[in-house]
């Protein structure tokens, strides 16, 4: 119990000076932007608020100025079961990308932010 409050209360730090210190999103022409954000279509990103990686990719996620839907585990219950069937394993950040038809699953925050930082340049 103590020990989730102070996971709890560390998480809510987190969060908080991740908002606190957000830097600009990127800038680009709006054909750029529709060309990157189509790129970024099919992906979810399977999270909770307070996990300092979780909270490391919706950074790279807003530095990029992409939508992505992010799921939360702890707040949906069926978001946490499709993790699980899907992914093979309850563990966040875990990114959804679903290209021709096809699911496949990423954990790690610096691979999650490495692919979304080559998809969004290519």
């Amino acid at each position: 119990m103590l020990i989730k409050l102070l996971r709890n209360a560390l998480g809510s730090v987190v969060v908080f000076v991740d908002w606190v210190s957000r830097s600009k999103v990127t800038q680009r022409s709006p054909a750029d932007q529709s060309r990157v954000q189509s790129a970024m279509s099919g992906l979810s990103l399977y999270q909770f608020r307070a996990c300092p990686f979780c909270v490391k990719t919706r950074r790279a996620i807003h530095d990029l100025d992409v939508d992505i839907e992010l799921r939360d585990i702890n707040k949906d219950p069926k978001h946490r079961e499709e993790l699980e069937q899907g992914g093979g394993r309850v563990k966040v950040p875990c990114l959804r990308i679903e290209d021709n038809d096809e699911v496949s699953w990423m954990y790690e925050s610096n691979e999650i932010i490495a692919y979304l930082n080559q998809r969004a340049s290519a």
